[in-house]
């Protein structure tokens, strides 16, 4: 790592796995910018794709100081959520379910925090909210809710739709998916980094997973923070999702049910609000009275990155001595968990076209 005065990478700790390489020789440095779950994600498809590859992950957050960390991370993007065209953009949701179902499926479920959940989505307003037109034919569930389940919660609920998903929990799948990647011989490098260009030189490819970081880092100013606060508390009887109008969702995960939400644009308070509280309170427990008095594990604010259209892309970024390889894998806003399976597919496919940009780069 070069040192700080001449690059601006300030080193703090450095962890790396045992070596699973085989036979095979390191051909290749891949720099992962970023921890979160979209930053993990792409490091372990990296080393899945390319096995003659050392992957480190470089971050100066982890874990429970990330963005990902206050996700409820139910599998249900947004009708806005926009790749370059629609056609990337439904093959990132269809990949990423598959991969989510498929990990559901293996041993490692319980640890990594992945499980199926079933739920409702109901409205007063508009048919068009409980509808989602890139899920639908994704999920093995979507439908209309019977007039029967459109009084299963209080309220005047004239549009409903049942489905079923699939939930990761954050908090116990980033700490899953470090431990897969030292496993599987990557490094992990605690640093704050304030230029791209101060990697070039140490690695073939830097994949940029900053998140809200990116703004600065990349100075790009269509990335905006838009505020959430969700509150966790401990209610094991809750066995379903449910979500209604005015930003208002109830997810149980492992560790917890989360209640929800709030979004705030162009927000950067990163403290909890206690009006947000009372109203998240208020609306969740008139949705389910059982909530009331169910106690509070925490509370917890994250700023989602949103760019519209979500960046994952390749950047030839010039510098004084060279050309470094970019590729960019930011802005996913409310839907990092939901979509980081397939934006990191997507991204992995990038790294391997800039790769054969000329070698001399």
């Amino acid at each position: 790592m070069a040192e700080k005065e001449e690059h601006n990478v300030v080193p703090v700790e450095a962890r790396s796995g045992k070596a699973v390489i085989g036979k095979s020789l390191v051909t290749m440095k891949i720099c992962v910018v970023g921890a979160g779950v979209v930053g993990l994600t792409t490091a372990l498809e990296l080393q899945r794709e390319m096995r003659n590859a050392n992957v480190t992950i470089l971050a100066d957050r982890f874990e429970q100081d990330t963005c990902s960390d206050v996700a409820a991370g139910l599998f249900r993007p947004g009708t806005s959520f926009s790749g370059p065209t629609e056609e990337i953009t439904r093959k990132w949701i269809s990949d990423a379910y598959d991969h989510w179902n498929e990990l559901r499926q293996t041993e490692h479920a319980a640890q990594a925090g992945v499980c199926q959940l079933s739920g409702y989505i109901f409205s007063s307003r508009d048919p068009a909210i409980v509808r989602n037109h890139y899920i639908e034919k994704v999920l093995p569930m979507y439908r209309a809710a019977t007039e029967q389940e459109l009084r299963i919660c209080p309220g005047d609920w004239k549009y409903g739709s049942f489905f079923t998903t699939i939930v990761t929990e954050c908090r116990l799948y980033q700490p899953w998916a470090t431990e897969r990647l030292l496993d599987n011989g990557g490094r992990i490098v605690t640093a704050a980094l304030s230029d791209l260009r101060a990697l070039h030189g140490n690695y073939d490819v830097v994949v940029n997973c900053t998140g809200l970081g990116a703004k600065r880092l990349c100075n790009d100013h269509k990335l905006v923070p838009i505020r959430g606060q969700v509150i966790k508390v401990r209610a094991p009887w809750v066995k379903m999702a449910f979500y209604a109008d005015f930003d208002t969702y109830i997810i149980p995960g492992f560790q917890g049910v989360t209640l929800g939400g709030c979004r705030n644009f162009d927000s950067y308070s990163t403290e909890v609000s206690r009006h947000d509280s009372a109203a998240i309170r208020e609306r969740c427990e008139a949705l389910l009275p059982s909530l009331k008095g169910a106690p509070v594990v925490r509370e917890s604010v994250g700023l989602r990155p949103h760019r519209d259209p979500v960046r994952v892309e390749i950047e030839l970024l010039p510098t004084s001595n060279g050309t470094l390889r970019v590729v960019h894998n930011y802005g996913h806003g409310g839907y990092g968990v939901t979509t980081a399976p397939g934006t990191a597919k997507y991204a992995v496919k990038l790294v391997k076209e800039a790769l054969q940009t000329n070698s001399k780069l």
